[in-house]
């Protein structure tokens, strides 16, 4: 869930970007940290089980999207309505490159991991 949720924010900064000369575009932001944490604690609270494939274990779908927000920060510096601010959409970017790549090698180094439990087991 936290690398969808780290592609999905990737995605629409991504977008806010390319936005960033659109009249009246105002900027998005994917939240999903705090949902992730309940998951994380085991509480209930609706969050359901994204199914991409046929195969996977059924669950109600959530969109992964679904926690994306429009945000109407006022910006004094445009006068064309457009919210996006460059710096701050780059940062975002930044981090969100960094933290996506290293859940991936954290997951990829417990896959590893789990190869050889498997491999050594046999």
């Amino acid at each position: 869930m936290a690398l969808d949720g780290l592609s999905v924010r990737q995605r629409v900064t991504a977008n806010n970007i390319a936005n960033i000369d659109t009249p009246g575009y105002k900027t998005q932001r994917v939240s999903f940290e705090s949902q992730l944490r309940r998951a994380l604690r085991g509480s209930d609270d609706g969050l359901t089980l994204f199914k991409t494939d046929t195969d996977h274990l059924s669950g109600s779908a959530d969109e992964p999207t679904a926690f994306v927000q429009t945000t109407h920060q006022p910006n004094d510096l445009r006068n064309d309505a457009n919210n996006v601010d460059i710096d701050l959409e780059m940062t975002t970017l930044a981090e969100t490159t960094l933290r996506y790549q290293a859940l991936a090698q954290l997951a990829g180094s417990k896959f590893a991991s789990l190869r050889s439990i498997v491999r050594d087991s046999r």
